[in-house]
Formats: C-alpha cells, structure tokens, sequence
C-alpha cells in the first residue's frame, strides 16, 4: 500500500517518494514518513523546516544528540589526514587509543582484547563465534525475545527474528524464557515467579555440558523494554560461574551511560566476562567493540574481518564520546531526565497505560487495552507512534505494544517535559480514533 504523504510538507514528502522508488525495503523499519535533513541536540529537522523532538536518538546510536560539538571536532581533526582506513592490515594512534580506554572503562581482568567493529550486530556475532572457536562447543543459551543482531551467528540466536519468521534459529542456540515482571508465571510474588522461571530453563540448559557461552541483554530493549527483576543477572553471572560457561552481556542498546549508570550490568553488580558495545560508542558513525579475555578474542588470527573496522575516523569519534560521557557525567543526567520522564507519564495516569519501567533514559510504556487483562494494544501503540510523529516528536515501538522511549542523553528537563506533553496526548488522540487503520497500514514496524 502507498502511504498517504498529502499531510507532509512538499519537500518531505518529495524526499520520501524518491527513497520509496530508490533505496532497499529490506532495511527499512518504518513507523511514519519522517524525512529529515538536519538535526541539532535533541531535534531533527523535517524536509520544509518543521522541527521534530527525537525521542529515539536513532535507536540510541545518537546519544549525544545531533552535531555535538565533541563529535564535530573529532571527525574534523580526523578526516583531515587519516592514517589509512582501517586496523585490519596496520595500527594508528586513535584504534589503539580507543581500545585502552576500553579497557580502563570497563571492569573485568587484566588480560584483555577489544575487537572493533562497525554495529552491535557485528560485535555480538564475533562474541558468539569467539567463544565457540575459543571453547570448541557450540551450544549457546539465548533469551526469547532477544535481539543481538542483523548477521551471522548474532542473527540466528535473536529471538526477535527468529520469532518473527525472518530467519532460521541456530540450531546449537538454547532459548529460555527472559523474566518479565509485568507478564509473570503464575505466581504469588510476580518478581519470583518471573526469576525462578528462567533460571529453571538455564539450569536445565547447563546441565547439558557443552554450552560455550550464555549471551543476556540486562534489559530486553527490542524484545519490549522488559525490565528484569533485581537479581536476574546476578543469577545468570553466578550460574555461568559455577558451570565454567563465559557470560556475555550484549550493552549495545542500553550502555555507556544511557541506564543511568556508564553500564547497565552494573544496576546488578557482576562483572561479566565478555561486553558487547555499539549504538552511542559511535556518536552516530558506525563503531562497535567487544571487550573479552584474551584466550577468547586473540585468536585464530584473521577470524573477524572487516576492512575498515577501527577507522580513524570511527575511532576518533569513539574516544570523543567516551571522553565526554565521563567528563559531562552523562549517566547522572540520564538518571534525573530518566526518573523526570517516568514521573510525567505515570502522573498522566492515563487508561491505555499499563506499566512505565526502565532505568535511566532506556523507558517502556506498555499499553495495553485493559489494565486488568493486560491484552496488548498492539494497533494503539502503531497510532500512538505515528500521532506522536504528527504531533512533533519521533518515538517507536517494540515487543508490539510498548513504547521505546530513548531520548539523548542530553535531553533538558524542558524537553523532557515537551516528549511527555506530546506523548500523552498521542496516546489519548489515537485512543480516540484520531489515527485511521490506513494511515498507518504501510508501516511496518515490528
């Protein structure tokens, strides 16, 4: 179905025709025909100047907003004499840099490595095939509804495509149930019963004796921003401990400061023994790492490789916004901004709302159609998202029904309170009809 453009200004709607007829379906993930040509902190600029509150920061990959003048400086300093393209064949000062940060950022053992990559999906893939090759075992325990990537091995251990048909599920690959504490077991005690479910199905998985690594995300960003209970990953870290079994837990969505702290797995204190960084590490450019013991990531040599991985360019850019997540004390501002937008959409108490959750600025509003069935909204949250997009702020949807709110992280408490503003009355005007089944039809989302 052609989507209805006649609400767009001109140029947008030109922009948006031209994309239709030029670039690729097969990487599009649409929910409304945001066609924007600049963007400056947390906004975006729509073809014809309308300007868009970016409550998404393109999936997080843009933490610090746009044109940030750390990024522009970097990438500036960088592009002008780079030391060649890449770290596949040579090293230059920024790709070793970056990985020593790394290393000094994230906690773990002495003897480390850090891959660097171009996307989450390909750090998570070497991860996986890492521990494989390192281990000589196959047998990997993912999550239902996980999502670690788009390629590889990566590819077929998301539950999020498996599920949705788009791929087939890695043979060697183990899914177990991910704790939700708003969709429990039955149970008297939600948290417990949620708990006591997976790691019944981990245990069991364990037992087997060749696993060569559990892969977690600390929370279920695409899966539906699913919030586990306290405890989860340390239960995980404990289990994989006792049975020799390498954690890896996949940051790419909610890390480096986004959680309200600069990593999410530490909300459990553990210390997992692989992490999987991409989305804001790039500051938008495409960066991605993996951190790990040496015996896991040293080798064979020549297993992993892309051209222009560890660019300068990326690189520098890497360390920029490293630097300026601690020196700006981002986690800090993510946790205030975080807590300020909870409490705005809680206070709206609104029907159609049935859990707000998250920590930091990684938030989940699910809705549903009856607070007390918890029957998915699945066409509001579609409406909401596109009424939102008309209404002057971009946000989308996962698990189906809940709302993916990931501002940057340099979000004011203004703004903040504009994304809540906005958002409310999405919901209430889609609630309300004002979104029609065909405005929304060409859309596919998830």
């Amino acid at each position: 179905m052609e989507p209805d453009l006649s609400s767009l200004p001109v140029e947008a709607a030109d922009l948006y025709r031209r994309d239709l007829a030029a670039v690729a379906g097969v990487e599009k993930l649409r929910f409304f025909p945001l066609a924007a040509v600049s963007g400056q902190g947390s906004w975006l600029v729509e073809a014809g100047g309308r300007r868009i509150l970016d409550l998404t920061s393109t999936w997080t990959a843009s933490g610090l907003g746009y044109g940030h003048p750390a990024i522009v400086e970097a990438v500036t300093r960088a592009v002008q004499s780079p030391p060649g393209s890449g770290g596949l064949s040579s090293v230059h000062p920024d790709s070793v840099a970056l990985a020593e940060e790394l290393l000094a950022l994230t906690p773990g053992g002495a003897d480390r490595r850090v891959y660097l990559g171009h996307a989450g999906s390909d750090a998570c893939d070497v991860a996986l095939r890492s521990v494989r090759l390192a281990t000589g075992k196959r047998r990997i325990i993912a999550f239902e509804h996980s999502y670690h990537g788009g390629v590889g091995v990566a590819l077929g251990a998301s539950g999020v495509h498996v599920e949705a048909g788009s791929t087939a599920a890695d043979p060697d690959v183990v899914f177990v149930p991910y704790p939700n504490p708003y969709r429990p077991p039955a149970g008297k005690d939600p948290a417990a019963a949620a708990l006591a479910q997976s790691f019944a199905a981990i245990d069991a998985a364990l037992r087997t004796g060749d696993v060569a690594a559990m892969i977690v995300e600390p929370f279920l960003a695409d899966g539906g921003m699913v919030v586990p209970p306290e405890g989860f990953l340390r239960g995980c870290a404990e289990r994989c401990r006792a049975a020799g079994v390498p954690l890896i837990v996949d940051e790419v969505k909610v890390g480096l400061g986004r959680s309200g702290m600069m990593h999410a797995f530490q909300i459990d204190g553990i210390v997992p023994d692989v992490v999987c960084f991409g989305k804001v590490l790039g500051g938008g450019l495409p960066l991605s790492a993996c951190v790990g013991p040496a015996w896991i990531l040293d080798g064979p040599p020549a297993t992993a490789l892309l051209t222009t991985a560890g660019n300068p360019i990326c690189a520098a850019v890497g360390r920029a916004v490293l630097r300026t997540l601690v020196a700006d004390d981002l986690p800090a501002r993510a946790r205030a901004a975080g807590e300020r937008l909870r409490a705005g959409l809680r206070a709206a108490d609104l029907p159609q709302i049935g859990d707000v959750r998250g920590h930091g600025l990684s938030i989940g509003c699910e809705l549903v159609k009856d607070r007390g069935s918890k029957e998915p909204a699945t066409a509001l949250a579609a409406k909401t998202v596109y009424r939102a997009f008309e209404l002057g702020a971009a946000v989308f949807y996962v698990g189906g029904n809940t709302l993916e709110i990931t501002p940057p992280l340099i979000i004011t408490d203004d703004e903040v309170d504009r994304g809540v503003e906005v958002l409310v009355a999405a919901i209430t005007d889609a609630a309300a009809g004002r979104v029609s089944d065909d405005l929304v039809a060409p859309y596919a989302g998830w």
